[in-house]
């Protein structure tokens, strides 16, 4: 896959196959090609070349963790005490590696770092936390807020809205 951040312009069948895979990835290849037109064979090279872009990829399952395991969704707020990048570096590589630590984005704003972490339970969340403090990244402050309900599950971009 290409890392390139170079902007790729997309035809109306690109954006139905990647609207159509984004909804249901699983599907066959005959049943992508019937949904947006195109013979199996034209509809598999489209999306080759859309992987082959970075368009497109990796694939994930999405897991109902309701049904295998007990668990607390957390969301931390993360002000670093120094803004080098190198400081910025070292906290991203450390966050890395944690697995509790399922999406990490740099923000502008009141703090530097939004985490959202998945934890078994509250005595974790607390270890995790305490790993983040001494991360050696100059952490100042974490503020956290635990996740009560999960009102809208991430179900894929509005690509229509975006693509206009």
């Amino acid at each position: 896959m290409t890392k390139s951040r170079e902007k790729r312009v997309l035809d109306r069948i690109d954006q139905n196959i990647i609207s159509a895979l984004q909804q249901s990835a699983k599907m066959t290849n005959q049943q992508l090609a019937e949904e947006v037109g195109l013979s199996p064979s034209s509809c598999l090279a489209r999306v080759r070349k859309l992987e082959e872009d970075g368009c497109l990829g990796p694939y994930q399952a999405m897991v109902n963790l309701d049904r295998l395991c007990r668990y607390i969704t957390c969301i931390a707020m993360v002000t670093l005490e120094n803004h080098r990048q190198e400081d910025f570096r070292q906290f991203e590589n450390f966050v890395e590696n944690l697995p509790e630590v399922v999406q990490c984005d740099t923000v502008s704003g009141g703090c530097d770092f939004i985490l959202r972490l998945v934890c078994a339970d509250m005595e974790r969340y607390h270890v995790v936390n305490e790993m983040l403090l001494n991360s050696g990244a100059s952490v100042e402050n974490i503020k956290t807020h635990v996740v009560m309900t999960e009102n809208k599950k991430f179900s894929g971009f509005p690509l229509e809205e975006l693509l206009e």
